[in-house]
C-alpha cells in the first residue's frame, strides 16, 4: 500500500463562499435562455480614461455597466418581473441591481454582495460614488445587513434543508424575500480572461435577469464605413425563460447594447 501522498497546505473556506452553494440551490430548476453578444466599449473606456487623466479619479467600468443595464431594465420592465405563486407575476418599479464586489478585511480581501437601489433613478457618478464607498468602508455592505440569511444557508444538516424547504415556499408567496436581499437583477463581472483576450462568462445565474461581463480584446470593425480596431466586450445575459419570451429578451438584449456603445449618461454629472 502507498502510503505517500501529495503536498498540500490546509487554509479556511471562506464564509462568504460557503453559503453560495445553498443560494444557488435555492435556483435549481428554473429554465434559463443565455445570449453571448460583443458590445463595442471603446467610447466609454476611453471617457473613463481621459477622465482619470483630467481629474486623477478613477471611474467604475462595472459601475457604468450597472448604469446601462438599469436603464435597459427600466423601459421594459417586464424582463424583471418574478412568479408569485402561479397565477400571478410582480412587476418591480425599481432596478435594484445586485453584484459581488471585493474587499479588504484586515490582510485579507473578501467578495460580498451589494445592491445598488433604484439603479434607474440615479446617474452614473451617483453609482460609481456609491461603489467607491462600499470598497473603502464608509458604507456596509447590503449582505452585512442579511448576514442573518447566509448564517442560516450554513446551518448543520437537516437544519439547513429545513431553512431552504421553508424559504423556497416563502419564496414562491412572496419573491419581494429574496429581491430585497439580492436585488431584481444580477451583474456579475467574472474577470477571469484577462486584458486583451476575449471570452464568455457562463453562469446559472441568480435572478430572473443576469448580466456575464467577460473579457474583453481590440477586433477590427466597420464604423462610419471604416474598418478600424475597437474594444469589443464579450457579455452574456441570462433571462429565466419560465418569465420571459424570445422577442422581449432580443428587444432587451438590442436595447442594452446600444446603451454601452452609445456612451450614454457617461458625460452627466462628470464635470469637476
Amino acid at each position: 500500500m502507498n502510503n505517500k501522498s501529495m503536498p498540500y497546505q490546509l487554509v479556511d473556506f471562506p464564509k462568504e463562499r460557503r453559503a453560495m452553494p445553498a443560494y444557488l440551490d435555492l435556483k435549481s430548476g428554473r429554465h434559463a435562455m443565455y445570449a453571448l453578444l460583443e458590445a463595442d466599449v471603446t467610447a466609454a473606456r476611453k471617457f473613463i480614461e481621459d477622465f482619470k487623466a483630467k481629474t486623477g479619479e478613477q471611474l467604475s467600468f462595472t459601475g457604468y455597466l450597472i448604469y446601462c443595464l438599469a436603464r435597459a431594465v427600466d423601459d421594459d420592465k417586464a424582463v424583471q418581473a418574478y412568479r408569485k405563486g402561479s397565477k400571478q407575476l410582480i412587476i418591480f418599479d425599481d432596478v435594484d441591481v445586485g453584484f459581488m464586489i471585493e474587499l479588504k478585511r484586515g490582510e485579507m480581501r473578501v467578495l460580498s454582495g451589494h445592491v445598488i437601489r433604484a439603479a434607474n433613478h440615479k446617474t452614473y457618478r451617483e453609482i460609481n460614488q456609491e461603489i467607491r464607498s462600499v470598497q473603502s468602508n464608509q458604507v456596509p455592505t447590503s449582505a452585512d445587513a442579511a448576514s442573518w440569511f447566509y448564517s442560516a444557508l450554513l446551518l448543520p444538516w437537516p437544519l439547513s434543508r429545513l431553512f431552504k424547504a421553508l424559504i423556497l415556499m416563502a419564496i414562491r408567496r412572496d419573491p419581494t424575500i429574496v429581491t430585497s436581499m439580492a436585488g431584481t437583477v444580477g451583474i456579475s463581472s467574472v474577470g477571469m480572461f484577462g486584458k486583451g483576450h476575449a471570452g464568455w462568462g457562463i453562469s446559472d445565474g441568480t435572478h430572473v435577469l443576469d448580466l456575464v461581463v467577460g473579457g474583453t480584446a481590440r477586433k477590427l470593425a466597420e464604423v462610419e464605413g471604416r474598418i478600424e480596431p475597437r474594444e469589443m466586450l464579450s457579455l452574456t445575459i441570462i433571462f429565466d425563460h419560465d418569465i420571459i419570451d424570445g422577442a422581449p429578451a432580443a428587444r432587451f438584449t438590442r436595447r442594452l447594447v446600444e446603451l454601452i456603445e452609445g456612451g450614454y449618461g457617461l458625460d452627466e454629472d462628470t464635470s469637476s
